[in-house]
């Protein structure tokens, strides 16, 4: 019995538009970082801290602030991802997620795909670069979360 999966009708994103997609992206996600930033440091200002002391790493504040960097980067990608198949920087590439089958991904399976890309991330991005070994050219958050990222033809 063999395996035959069906063609995709648009072709797999290759892992260098991938990481450029991935580059243009840290730049809104940074400045929602910075507001991040900023709003703990008037909670910890507000909390009764010195106005001169900075959180220190390894503390429950620190972690907080880190739960939400996280938590904000994947609502952008995720909410971008769920209203039109894009972030900002996936446009000027014509990179698309989409579910396995063509169509529109879950709520869920974007998120799972969120974590598991930043699971791959933290390990010095093994799974972006497993793309170059896997027959289908997929992500381990590809085949995570059963989405594809395609590129789009030149309109």
């Amino acid at each position: 019995m063999t395996d035959t999966a069906p063609a995709p009708t648009r072709p797999a994103a290759l892992i260098g538009w991938r990481l450029f997609s991935l580059l243009y992206d840290f730049l809104p996600v940074l400045a929602l970082w910075m507001v991040i930033g900023a709003a703990m440091v008037v909670l910890f200002t507000l909390a009764g801290h010195d106005t001169h002391e900075n959180i220190r790493p390894l503390t429950a504040w620190w972690f907080v602030e880190w739960a939400l960097c996280w938590a904000v980067a994947g609502a952008y990608a995720t909410l971008s991802w769920r209203r039109g198949g894009q972030t900002l920087g996936m446009r000027p590439w014509r990179l698309r997620v989409t579910s396995a089958d063509g169509g529109a991904p879950t709520t869920g399976a974007l998120w799972r795909r969120y974590a598991v890309g930043t699971l791959s991330l933290l390990l010095g991005g093994l799974g972006f670069w497993w793309a170059w070994f896997d027959r289908d050219r997929l992500t381990w958050h590809d085949r995570a979360s059963g989405t594809r990222m395609v590129r789009m033809p030149k309109r």
